[in-house]
């Protein structure tokens, strides 16, 4: 499974997760079947909210879970169409957060209980 965490740094399973997916300085990707990491940076990471295009920030690649601390509707409803799920974790590092994913103990992120500002996550 590839799980995809925006974050503050590259710094692999050490780097801490940012509070809004589309303005993520950095997307850390862990396959967690291969134990791999690969960082992507955000290029996309000025966009105005409501225009992120969830997919095409990650560079064409494929992930099966978002884990962030926040995310907008339609970014939502664009990763549901492809598959994707979207996952809330306010605070911690991407080790963390592999953690508290595979413990079943996060919140799933729908088009109801999205954010409607970039700073709902906490930044």
């Amino acid at each position: 499974m590839k799980v995809c965490i925006p974050t503050e740094t590259n710094d692999g399973k050490a780097a801490q997760i940012f509070g809004h997916f589309g303005s993520a300085p950095y997307f850390t990707i862990c396959d967690t079947e291969k134990n791999t990491i690969e960082i992507i940076d955000n290029a996309n990471q000025h966009h105005a909210h409501g225009s992120c295009q969830p997919l095409s920030v990650l560079n064409g690649k494929k992930v099966d879970v978002i884990v962030t601390g926040g995310m907008g509707g339609r970014a939502v409803m664009m990763l549901n169409n492809a598959g994707v799920k979207a996952y809330q974790a306010i605070i911690g590092t991407v080790e963390d957060v592999l953690t508290q994913y595979a413990s079943g103990s996060l919140k799933e992120i729908t088009p109801e209980n999205a954010c409607s500002q970039h700073n709902c996550g906490g930044h």
